[in-house]
């Protein structure tokens, strides 16, 4: 076998692997984050209350919302 072709294979075999996996990392963190939100209502509440405040429905929402436009 030439040498050139087999250092051609290997870039390419390294390429596509490096391809692959960004995109299956990411998707599995995605779905991941999805099903795990790293804050809940619940959490945001907590928060809230440490800080010696009794939040709102609404300050609830506005602080979920801007949680998710960070995503």
């Amino acid at each position: 076998m030439e040498i050139w072709l087999f250092i051609v294979i290997i870039v390419v075999t390294l390429l596509v692997g490096g391809a692959l996996g960004f995109y299956f990392s990411q998707r599995y963190t995605k779905k991941y984050l999805a099903e795990n939100p790293p804050m809940t209502e619940k959490m945001v509440r907590a928060m809230f209350s440490q800080m010696g405040r009794k939040p709102s429905e609404k300050q609830v929402r506005q602080v979920m919302a801007s949680m998710n436009l960070q995503k």
